[in-house]
């Protein structure tokens, strides 16, 4: 049989599940061992009984991931923009939310940051302000309420675009996710009986066409606690943290960490409150555990 072209729409372990360009959806398996396969793939396929086999994959525009010393997770390929989403409840991680931006500025991909649970106004109002550093940024940062569909101005910013949605669990990426595609959850139990990764696909990611001119595109990740950055190295991370770097060509010394050199442009900043302590501290801790020895 003659090889396709095809989009990878869901993973799971060894499988994955591949788009034709008529529609139609076929598990597939990898050549090889190690899967290198993720949602958002361009591949070519053969078909083998009803069944087919990742034959190539094409060349990516990006690939968004984390690592840590164990291991490297991809989370989805071919992105135009990453949408993390955090509640006002449970309180979020600014450290988390920070690695989470910061491996998206290394690929170059536009971050959306968009805080839900608008309705609990109070606990709201404070984690809006938490957030403020990061619109100064000029990060786009949005205000929901998923639990009354509010999604304000994001239908409009998701159009015609893919887009990954990140968070840790409890956000409402679920909510969200069904809010913009009705039939999403039928779509997981589908290729979750298909793949037999049982109805909680929580190790899966799932690509969904939100219009039928198949123009916008949610993927939908498994929610995750931590964020490994250890595929950046330390004297990038200024690089990937806008605050900083817009501060960064100020320094006396090309190679100034921005902790302890004289005549530096970021510390100068920090001082003049152009740069958030809470972001400076948030720094710190992660240019030592970057500056950490690998040990893979």
């Amino acid at each position: 049989m003659s090889e396709q072209h095809g989009l990878v729409v869901a993973t799971h372990g060894r499988h994955c599940v591949v788009e034709t360009p008529t529609g139609e959806r076929i598990i597939c398996h990898p050549r090889g061992k190690k899967s290198q396969v993720v949602v958002g793939d361009q591949v070519i396929w053969q078909p083998s009984k009803d069944e087919g086999t990742i034959e190539q994959v094409q060349t990516r525009r990006n690939l968004f991931y984390r690592q840590d010393e164990i291991r490297t997770k991809s989370f989805a390929a071919n992105l135009d923009q990453i949408l993390i989403l955090i509640a006002a409840e449970p309180e979020f991680s600014e450290m988390q939310l920070t690695r989470a931006l910061i491996a998206a500025e290394a690929q170059n991909i536009t971050p959306l940051i968009a805080l839900n649970k608008r309705d609990l106004t109070e606990t709201f109002a404070r984690a809006w302000q938490r957030l403020a550093p990061y619109r100064d940024m000029d990060y786009t940062v949005l205000p929901l309420s998923l639990k009354h569909h509010d999604l304000g101005e994001l239908t409009h910013l998701l159009q015609h675009k893919t887009t990954l949605v990140l968070g840790p669990s409890g956000t409402g990426k679920s909510t969200l996710i069904n809010c913009l595609h009705p039939q999403a959850n039928v779509l997981t139990g589908e290729i979750s009986q298909a793949l037999n990764s049982g109805k909680h696909t929580t190790t899966a990611t799932h690509w969904y066409w939100v219009d039928a001119a198949q123009k916008t595109a949610l993927i939908d990740s498994p929610g995750f606690q931590e964020f490994g950055l250890h595929h950046i190295e330390a004297m990038q991370l200024a690089h990937c943290m806008p605050d900083f770097k817009a501060h960064a060509s100020d320094c006396k010394f090309y190679n100034c960490t921005h902790l302890h050199e004289p005549q530096c442009g970021v510390r100068t900043a920090l001082a003049q409150g152009a740069i958030s302590a809470s972001r400076y501290k948030l720094y710190g801790l992660l240019f030592e555990e970057l500056s950490q020895p690998k040990h893979y």
